[in-house]
């Protein structure tokens, strides 16, 4: 078998945090882009690293789910 398999997260779950974000925050171009919301709502991985933007908290846990991550919430 040549199938590549990895180990690091078998029988895991990856975990990312979802956090709040001021849209006075953003950068000036992201600002634009978030069609007037005061906050939106950042998905970060467990490094730190931001992996997506999204519209609501709602939305931020059904995208983590949906690509097999666990989401908690940061304050």
């Amino acid at each position: 078998m040549d199938n590549e398999f990895d180990f690091a997260y078998h029988g895991q779950r990856r975990k990312v945090y979802v956090r709040s974000v001021k849209n006075s925050d953003l950068p000036e171009d992201l600002q634009i882009e978030t069609n007037g919301f005061d906050k939106i709502y950042a998905i970060h991985s467990e490094d730190g690293e931001q992996l997506a933007l999204v519209k609501d908290r709602e939305l931020a846990f059904a995208v983590a789910r949906t690509n097999d991550f666990v989401p908690e919430s940061v304050h």
